[in-house]
C-alpha cells in the first residue's frame, strides 16, 4: 500500500466532525444525570456517526458509494441539530457553539458531496 495514499484522516471535513464530537460530548456531560441514557445518548451517537460515516465512505471503493456514505452523514448532523434544539428548548442546555461547528460541518460535507459528485459527472 502506498503510504502517501490519502485517507479519511486527511479530510477537512472528517477532522471538524471529529471536532464536532468532542464538542457534544463536552456539552451533553452538563445534561442532567437522567439524560445520561436519554438525549445525552442520543446526540453523542448521532454526533459520532457523522465523522464514522466520512471515514467509511472514504474507504469504499467508489465516489458512488463515498457519496451514500456522506449522505447517511448529513442524515446524522440533521438528527443532531434536533436533538441539540430540543435540548435547548428543554432548558438543559444554552445555544451553544456546538450548533455553530455543527452548520460548518456540513456545509463542509456538503462541499465535498459537490466535488465528488462533479468527478462522477465528468466521468474522473
Amino acid at each position: 500500500m502506498d503510504s502517501q495514499k490519502k485517507t479519511h484522516k486527511d479530510l477537512d471535513a472528517w477532522k471538524k466532525a471529529m471536532e464536532l464530537v468532542e464538542g457534544v460530548y463536552t456539552l451533553t456531560s452538563k445534561f442532567p444525570k437522567e439524560e445520561v441514557y436519554g438525549l445525552a445518548f442520543q446526540a453523542k451517537r448521532s454526533a459520532v456517526s457523522v465523522p464514522s460515516n466520512i471515514a467509511e465512505g472514504a474507504a469504499r471503493a467508489s465516489k458512488k458509494e463515498f457519496i451514500q456514505f456522506l449522505h447517511v452523514a448529513l442524515g446524522s448532523l440533521a438528527e443532531l441539530e434536533t436533538q441539540l434544539i430540543l435540548a435547548t428548548r428543554m432548558g438543559f442546555i444554552r445555544r451553544s457553539s456546538v450548533l455553530d461547528q455543527l452548520t460548518q460541518v456540513r456545509k463542509m460535507v456538503l462541499g465535498l458531496l459537490k466535488y465528488l459528485r462533479r468527478g462522477l459527472a465528468a466521468g474522473v
